[in-house]
C-alpha cells in the first residue's frame, strides 16, 4: 500500500464527508453497532488468536489486559456507539456572528479537521472508538493499531468500513495501516494529513513528535497523583486510592503516586497499607514512609516521574498543600491529579495551581475518560494546552472557519475613512 497516494485521496474525500448530513453519519454508527454484534463470534475468535500469539511472545500482563476483546468489551463499545449517536452534531455550530458594517457579516463556524492519523496501542476497542468518533465528527481517519492485535483489528476495521460504505460515506473515509514501516511513511504526509494522534509509550510519542512536521496531539505518559490533605475523610480516601490504582492498572489515568500530609501519616498510612495489601498492591516509598509501614524503599535520586501501569504504588509524605502542588507540577505528566480533602479553600488552591488537564477533588483519577465525561468516547487524552486538552471527544476533533458575507465592499473604503466598521454582535 502506498500511504502517500492513499492519504492524497483521503484529502480529496474529506470535504465530501464533512458535507454529509448528521443523519447519514449517525446511520454509519448504527450500522457499525449492528455489524459488530452480528459478527461477534468471528471477532472473539480473531481476538483469541491474538491472545494466543501474545502469550507465546511473553507479552506483559498489563498489555494482555488491553489486548482482550470479549463480551464485556463489546458491550462497552456498543454503549459508546449508542451514546455517540445521541450527541449533537459538532459540525456547523456558529460560535461568532458579527456585523462588521451594514451588509458585511462575519460568522465563525465549526468544521472537521480533515484527515487524522491515529497511531494507537494494542487495544481493539480503541479502533472502534477512534473510527466512530472520526466519522461522527466528519473526519477521515488513518488507523494504525499495535501489532499484537493484528487479527482483531483487521476484522473490526473490515466491519466498520463496510458499515460506513453502506451508509453512503466516501470510500476513502477510513484507511487501516498494518505494517510498522507505514508509520514513517505516514509521518511524511504533511501535505495531506492534518493531525496526528499518537497513543503509546513516552518514547514512542516523543519519536512521533520529533519525526514529523504534521501537528501532533496527545500525551506521552500518565503519571497521576492523589494528595491526601490533613483535612481528609478516611471513608472517602481509601476507596478513592484503591479505585484509582486497581480499577484498571494499565490505564494512563490510573494513580501512580500518593502524597500524604505528614501530620496524618501515622494514623492514615497503616490503614491504607492494609487496604492496598488486600488488593494485591506493592507499595514503594521513601525511608520516612518505611518508618511507619513496610515498603520497598525508593533509592535517593530515583525520579518520581514513573508510570508503573501495574499493581505498584509510590507513597511520599509532604508538609503542606503547596509542597504537594510543587511535587505534582515537577514530576507529574499534567494528565490527571486529585486532592482528597474536606477543606474547600485548600481544594480551590490545589485545583487552581496544579497544572494538569484534569484536576479533581474527592474523585478517582479513573474518571478522566471521554465516555465518562459524556463525550461518547475519546480518540485519546491530550496534555497539550493548544487546541484540545484532556479527553479528546467530538469537540476536540473540529476546528473552525470564518465565513464573510458581503455586498461588494472593498477594504480601500475603510482604509481611506470613507466607511467605518461598527462591529455589532448579532
Amino acid at each position: 500500500m502506498n500511504i502517500r497516494e492513499e492519504t492524497k485521496q483521503m484529502k480529496l474525500a474529506a470535504p465530501l464527508l464533512a458535507a454529509m448530513p448528521i443523519e447519514q453519519r449517525n446511520r454509519a454508527l448504527a450500522l457499525i453497532e449492528t455489524r459488530l454484534n452480528e459478527h461477534r463470534e468471528e471477532i472473539f475468535e480473531a481476538n483469541r488468536k491474538d491472545l494466543s500469539l501474545a502469550l507465546e511472545n511473553h507479552v506483559a500482563p498489563a498489555v494482555m489486559k488491553r489486548l482482550t476483546f470479549d463480551e464485556a468489551k463489546l458491550a462497552d463499545v456498543t454503549q459508546e456507539l449508542e451514546s455517540l449517536q445521541s450527541l449533537p452534531d459538532p459540525i456547523g455550530k456558529i460560535t461568532l456572528h458579527r456585523q462588521l458594517d451594514e451588509g458585511l457579516t462575519l460568522t465563525r463556524v465549526t468544521c472537521p479537521i480533515g484527515v487524522i492519523g491515529v497511531i494507537f496501542e494494542a487495544r481493539p476497542d480503541a479502533l472502534v472508538q477512534i473510527s466512530s468518533l472520526c466519522l461522527k465528527s466528519g473526519n477521515c481517519a488513518i488507523l494504525k493499531g499495535g501489532k499484537e492485535t493484528t487479527y482483531t483489528n483487521r476484522i473490526l476495521f473490515s466491519l466498520i468500513h463496510e458499515a460506513a460504505l453502506e451508509a453512503g460515506l466516501p470510500a476513502k473515509c477510513l484507511l487501516q495501516a498494518e505494517q510498522h514501516n507505514e508509520i514513517d511513511e505516514l509521518l511524511a504526509c504533511h501535505e495531506s494529513v492534518d493531525l496526528l494522534i499518537p497513543r503509546g509509550s513516552n518514547a514512542f510519542v516523543q519519536y512521533i513528535m520529533n519525526h514529523t512536521s504534521i501537528p501532533v496531539l496527545g500525551h506521552a505518559d500518565g503519571v497521576c497523583h492523589m494528595y491526601v490533605d490533613k483535612d481528609y475523610d478516611i471513608a472517602k480516601a481509601i476507596p478513592l486510592i484503591i479505585d484509582g490504582k486497581t480499577q484498571y492498572t494499565a490505564a494512563c489515568n490510573a494513580v501512580e503516586t500518593v502524597l500524604v500530609h505528614r501530620s496524618i501519616a501515622e494514623d492514615f498510612l497503616p490503614r491504607l497499607a492494609d487496604a492496598l495489601h488486600k488488593s494485591g498492591v506493592t507499595i514503594r516509598g521513601t525511608k520516612e514512609v518505611n518508618t511507619m509501614i513496610p515498603v520497598d524503599v525508593i533509592p535517593e535520586g530515583e525520579s518520581w516521574h514513573k508510570e508503573y501501569l501495574d499493581l505498584i504504588l509510590a507513597i511520599k509524605l509532604v508538609g503542606s498543600t503547596d509542597e504537594a502542588i510543587s511535587h505534582i507540577n515537577t514530576y507529574g505528566s499534567h494528565h490527571t491529579d486529585c486532592i482528597i480533602t474536606e477543606n474547600e479553600e485548600t481544594a480551590r488552591r490545589f485545583m487552581t495551581l496544579v497544572d494538569s488537564a484534569g484536576v479533581y477533588q474527592n474523585a478517582s483519577t479513573r474518571f478522566a475518560d471521554g465516555f465518562r465525561y459524556g463525550f461518547g468516547a475519546e480518540v485519546g487524552i491530550s496534555t497539550s494546552k493548544i487546541h484540545a486538552r484532556g479527553p479528546v471527544g467530538l469537540e476536540g476533533l473540529v476546528s473552525y472557519k470564518y465565513k464573510l458575507l458581503g455586498h461588494g465592499q472593498i477594504v480601500g473604503d475603510y482604509a481611506s475613512g470613507k466607511k467605518k466598521f461598527h462591529f455589532r454582535d448579532l
